[in-house]
């Protein structure tokens, strides 16, 4: 999903936008979001996408990490309960 309807005119270059949109569109699949606008979701999930974007992270790899490691439960913690 492209990350561009989420960027408000924020100005960033191609790679980054490309790089962001692969990271927004993994951790959507991840997550089992919806990789639709409207949803209440998936637009929490751009905006950490591009806030860490704005403070220098461009690799998408590392986007998804650190978004994920924000989202996803732990499962190990649900194997204890």
């Amino acid at each position: 999903m492209p990350i561009r309807p989420f960027l408000a005119g924020q100005p960033f270059d191609p790679d980054a936008i490309n790089n962001m949109s692969c990271a927004l569109e993994s951790v959507c699949e991840e997550l089992g979001l919806r990789s639709i606008i409207d949803d209440a979701a998936t637009r929490i999930v751009a905006r950490r996408v591009i806030e860490y974007a704005q403070r220098g992270v461009r690799d998408a790899d590392t986007l998804r990490a650190m978004v994920l490691k924000e989202f996803k439960v732990d499962d190990q913690k649900f194997q204890k309960l």
